[in-house]
């Protein structure tokens, strides 16, 4: 049976305190996601892994995410955010629970692939202060929300270390997993129920199930990136097999009664661009991300500094509290300025930012003032396409297109990381495992070029949006 509306009801307005929980919500699940990769040399010790296992520990709760956060956003629409993401919680904290007690890798991998369900809170949050509040307020409010949960990863992978080392590896999952729990109790008891947006719709399977593997040859095609190029015969076998996906789940699509994801939808200029733009600032972010602490670390008898992993850390941190803040800052400037203007003077700064690193890095506080603004940047980017998706679609579509921006986010800060690490790779003389400074130049350059080229789509942002 066709999926219906649902007679309009008008949700009761929440209170600060309901968004407050929203982001300790988000907070916690950020800290929880962020601490494999500043251990993961020391999980390879204890656990005895290959450097291609850590590789793989490293990402999976990545690839789970990307495929759930479609899933739980469509979910919220149709059942109600609040509904879901209590359910969906209660995966992440065993997901949690499962990774502190894990023996051994297989058990940590499933715990990994539980935790990776975390990334579907961020569209039901969405959902929630959406419905809950008018759209000034919903715009700072999903800038909050973004905003603690990248503040969250930052103090994961500043506790992270200290907590494996003066503690156990265990521990540094079993903290943020309670914090996790105490916040969704916190959201069950200060945020109303939400009704739902739509009744009467099926569960796509089938689209779902094609959309996943979508998801999951791009992934694979990201990771396999630097041998692809050796390998013509695997890279034509990837292209195949995602045409195949992606024809498929047009055609399942264009054909559901209650479809997943309305294709009508993805042809909105808001919409598209949103999704386009999101790619690019965070593929040229990931750039500045994989090659600045890279170039840090360069033998200072060179064009590098030397740096060891404390001090590389503490280089890092002011990007770091820069992403933090970022998301209310994107959230308020959206509110008063608009999204076009927030979005375009961020991908000017973030442009710039990156052409001057490929000119002036010969001294720290270049790097540290240039991650630092790229960080900003990209946060108040990507925070104001969340909030333009959000507000350009139906209350009943919300989840379902700001999760699909999450799902870009994460693909594009998979290509921006895999274009560095091959141009690093090209870029190394042979009998040298030290890359020619001209690698770390090019790649600047290609990020700034991707991210200004971006420009050319915000124009778009403002066509067929609902006001």
């Amino acid at each position: 049976m066709p999926a219906t509306l649902a007679p309009p009801v008008s949700p009761p307005r929440i209170r600060k305190g309901a968004v407050w929980a929203l982001g300790l919500l988000a907070a916690a699940t950020g800290t929880l996601e962020s601490v494999v990769a500043p251990t993961l040399p020391l999980l390879q010790r204890e656990l005895s892994m290959s450097p291609a296992q850590g590789a793989l520990l490293s990402i999976a709760m990545l690839i789970t995410g990307a495929l759930v956060a479609p899933v739980a956003g469509g979910l919220g629409d149709r059942h109600g955010g609040k509904r879901v993401m209590i359910r969906l919680m209660a995966v992440v904290a065993a997901g949690g629970l499962v990774s502190s007690a894990a023996p051994n890798l297989p058990v940590l991998l499933l715990g990994q692939v539980l935790q990776g369900a975390m990334v579907g809170a961020m569209p039901l949050s969405f959902i929630l202060v959406r419905k809950h509040l008018p759209v000034g307020e919903s715009q700072v409010a999903i800038g909050v929300v973004s905003g603690m949960f990248v503040g969250g990863g930052m103090l994961g992978t500043l506790i992270a270390g200290p907590i494996a080392e003066g503690l156990s590896r265990h521990w540094m999952f079993a903290v943020p997993t309670l914090a996790i729990v105490v916040a969704t109790l916190s959201v069950h008891l200060l945020m109303p129920d939400d009704p739902p947006a739509r009744s009467g719709g099926r569960i796509d399977w089938p689209g779902l199930v094609l959309l996943s593997g979508i998801l999951l040859t791009l992934m694979l095609g990201l990771a396999l990136a630097p041998d692809l190029g050796s390998r013509p015969l695997a890279l034509g076998g990837l292209v195949l097999v995602l045409a195949a996906f992606v024809a498929g789940w047009t055609a399942v699509e264009r054909r559901a009664a209650s479809p997943m994801v309305d294709l009508r939808l993805l042809a909105k200029p808001a919409i598209w661009s949103s999704y386009l733009i999101t790619f690019a600032v965070c593929a040229g972010t990931a750039v500045s991300m994989y090659l600045v602490p890279q170039l840090f670390a360069v033998s200072g008898d060179g064009y590098g500094f030397g740096a060891g992993s404390t001090d590389i850390g503490r280089y890092l941190l002011p990007g770091a509290v820069a992403a933090a803040i970022s998301g209310p800052l994107g959230g308020a400037a959206v509110r008063r300025f608009g999204a076009g203007a927030a979005v375009t003077t961020g991908i000017g700064v973030m442009a710039a930012t990156l052409a001057g690193l490929a000119i002036l890095h010969t001294e720290v506080w270049h790097l540290v003032a240039g991650k630092a603004l790229i960080a900003l940047a990209s946060g108040v980017c990507v925070t104001a396409m969340v909030v333009r998706t959000a507000t350009s679609v139906e209350h009943g579509d919300t989840g379902t297109a700001t999760s699909l921006v999450l799902v870009t986010r994460v693909i594009g800060f998979a290509a921006g990381a895999q274009v560095s690490g091959a141009l690093l790779t090209s870029g190394t003389p042979s009998g040298s495992d030290v890359p020619a400074e001209s690698a770390f130049v090019t790649g600047f350059v290609i990020a700034g070029a991707v991210t200004a080229l971006s420009l050319l789509a915000v124009r778009t942002m403002s066509k067929g949006a609902n006001k």
